[in-house]
């Protein structure tokens, strides 16, 4: 299926590894130009290489989401490298699971204030391209805890805001041509990833987690990066406002 991305001009936060990662390789697998910026260099390094080995456009920094002003800056000169901007994905996350005033700010200025800043900067170019193209979209990576809580914790609280934030942007931006769509994983499984890490120091909880789930595995990034180029391709242009939720089944809510 042509997605209709060659050509596109994306930017994608938190990318050097996981479900960031797999978004900006798939959509260099579609032909478009890709941006992508992580806390340390050296793996963006590593992703900006494997994304020029598909024959695109791309190139990247190290940059910490919750220095506001460092984002900003970085995101007007990824504009400026790209030529304009049609996609915008806001993946990076703190990814603090605890309640502590230390773990909500460091979700505050990571999650919500770095999807909210990096589209401050950005909107001028994605309506512009909306102008011109007929479509241009936000993409948010939010989580299933976001409607799952057992206890006080700031990262389900937060990917909630995130999921409220984008429906009030799809509202008010939709005249202009510019969609925001919300994607929410549930269980993702990759080497160093969270579950990962759980795999190794806590098998008996890792194993049970498997089992909740109705399809006897967790997902993988590919799986979330292809729900999220999918609705942020023009093949989706009639799809704005939504929280996808890409979890193989664990959760139980139904979504109206």
């Amino acid at each position: 299926m042509d997605l209709k991305l060659k050509g596109k001009r994306v930017i994608v936060t938190g990318a050097s590894r996981g479900i960031g990662r797999a978004i900006a390789e798939a959509f260099a697998g579609e032909g478009a130009d890709v941006a992508v910026c992580a806390r340390g260099q050296a793996g963006v390094d590593e992703v900006v290489a494997g994304l020029k080995s598909k024959g695109v456009r791309a190139f990247g920094a190290g940059v910490d989401i919750a220095d506001g002003p460092a984002l900003k800056g970085w995101i007007g000169e990824a504009i400026d490298q790209l030529g304009g901007l049609d996609i915008l994905v806001s993946n990076a996350s703190a990814l603090t699971r605890g309640a502590s005033e230390e773990d909500w700010r460091k979700m505050y200025d990571v999650d919500l204030m770095g999807a909210v800043r990096a589209l401050e900067v950005a909107r001028p170019a994605l309506e512009k391209a909306g102008a011109e193209s007929g479509d241009a979209c936000f993409i948010i990576t939010s989580s299933v805890s976001a409607a799952e809580a057992t206890a006080p914790g700031a990262y389900g609280a937060i990917k909630a805001a995130l999921i409220h934030f984008a429906k009030g942007v799809a509202r008010e931006a939709a005249p202009r041509h510019l969609r925001c769509n919300v994607v929410s994983p549930g269980t993702v499984y990759f080497k160093g990833g969270v579950w990962g890490v759980t795999e190794e120091r806590a098998p008996d909880f890792f194993k049970m987690m498997i089992g909740r789930n109705p399809t006897g595995r967790m997902g993988s990034p590919e799986e979330i990066a292809a729900a999220t180029v999918f609705l942020a391709s023009p093949l989706s242009g009639f799809t704005t406002g939504i929280n996808m939720v890409v979890d193989g089944g664990i959760t139980q809510r139904a979504n109206f």
